[in-house]
């Protein structure tokens, strides 16, 4: 998972990122062939982790 508006385009303005369709709140995620009740499961906990206070 990364972000691509501070990662592989980060050398992009603001205008260059909208004409790419990259925004600042996107988030890309890379996954392989893996079963995809496990890609969920794995997806959900993430996500319970990181809005933990």
């Amino acid at each position: 998972m990364i972000h691509p508006a501070s990662t592989t385009h980060r050398q992009l303005n603001e205008d260059e990122l909208a004409r790419a369709g990259v925004s600042a709140d996107m988030v890309r995620l890379s996954v392989g062939i893996e079963d995809v009740d496990d890609i969920l499961w794995d997806i959900d906990q993430a996500l319970e982790r990181s809005t933990r206070a």
